[in-house]
């Protein structure tokens, strides 16, 4: 079906009934999973950036309804492989408590419906859209605490160690980095997972919109970790050498400021990083071609 075609039937009621009964089951089953997620991305500043995804995925899934609507629609059954492995993880995540589970298997869900209802070929063009929705997805609260202390150990001790490096007399005792006038506590909401899930998030949009290769794509993807874990650091560092000058400028408003301030940084790396592996990368490739 191409796109005439499918305004050509827009006006089936066969059409919108199917359509109208597949919403309907969807809208009945995440009637309480959506709402606890949205109110997770509310409360919750590791997850702020979640009430952005789900608008941006709709306009870039918008924005690509040219080139949709240019292949016909091609029904295939393998797609309900998907449905089944969606309702298996909205199963066992309602089931077991697990929240990821029930919450994931919404993108899954959507997923298996495209490629079942239009064909493989329209899912490969709308993968990028789904991809991103699925970071608005919390991960599980057992991998946030397996990730936070030991992020939370290294900027202490990273930290440190560059403290000493300039010749401030420091120690450390776990995640608490003693000064000469005081002591810095390095807390979850310090270890850089925060700033992390934002950035990679980020660096999927940026790849997607200025890499033409996938393994340029990737590669900005995996290196926004060190970045902003790096950042995290100096940041660390950073609130170390003024909280020794004077405490007040560690804490309150200027703890804060110095938070976004950092993470536009580690932001501008990462566009500095992928305008530098287009030129290497995807120039290498434009030039072979």
């Amino acid at each position: 079906m191409t796109r005439t075609d499918f305004f050509n039937r827009s006006g089936d009621p066969q059409l919108w009934l199917k359509a109208g009964l597949i919403s309907g089951l969807i809208v009945l089953l995440y009637a309480s999973v959506v709402p606890a997620m949205a109110h997770t991305w509310w409360n919750d500043p590791a997850y702020s950036h979640g009430l952005l995804i789900p608008p941006l995925a709709a306009y870039l899934a918008w924005s690509r309804r040219e080139r949709v609507f240019e292949i016909p629609v091609a029904p295939d059954s393998r797609g309900l492989s998907l449905i089944l492995l969606a309702c298996l993880l909205f199963l066992v995540g309602k089931l077991g408590a697990e929240f990821f589970l029930s919450r994931i298997s919404l993108i899954v869900l959507l997923a298996g419906l495209i490629w079942t209802f239009w064909g493989v070929w329209r899912l490969r063009i709308l993968a990028f859209p789904l991809l991103l929705l699925a970071t608005m997805v919390p991960i599980p609260v057992i991998v946030y605490n397996l990730l936070a202390a030991p992020l939370q150990l290294f900027a202490s001790n990273v930290s440190t160690e560059i403290l000493q490096l300039v010749g401030m007399p420091v120690y450390r005792e776990g995640n608490v980095i003693h000064l000469p006038e005081t002591s810095l506590g390095v807390a979850e909401a310090c270890s850089g997972l925060r700033s992390l899930s934002s950035l990679t998030v980020l660096a999927l949009l940026v790849g997607f919109l200025q890499c033409r290769r996938l393994v340029t794509r990737a590669l900005l993807f995996v290196l926004a970790i060190p970045i902003a874990i790096g950042v995290n650091v100096l940041r660390v560092t950073g609130t170390a050498l003024l909280a020794d000058y004077d405490q007040e400028l560690a804490l309150g408003f200027y703890h804060s400021f110095s938070g976004w301030l950092v993470f536009l940084a580690a932001f501008a790396i990462v566009l500095g990083a992928a305008k530098l592996l287009g030129v290497l990368l995807d120039g290498k490739q434009n030039a072979s071609g």
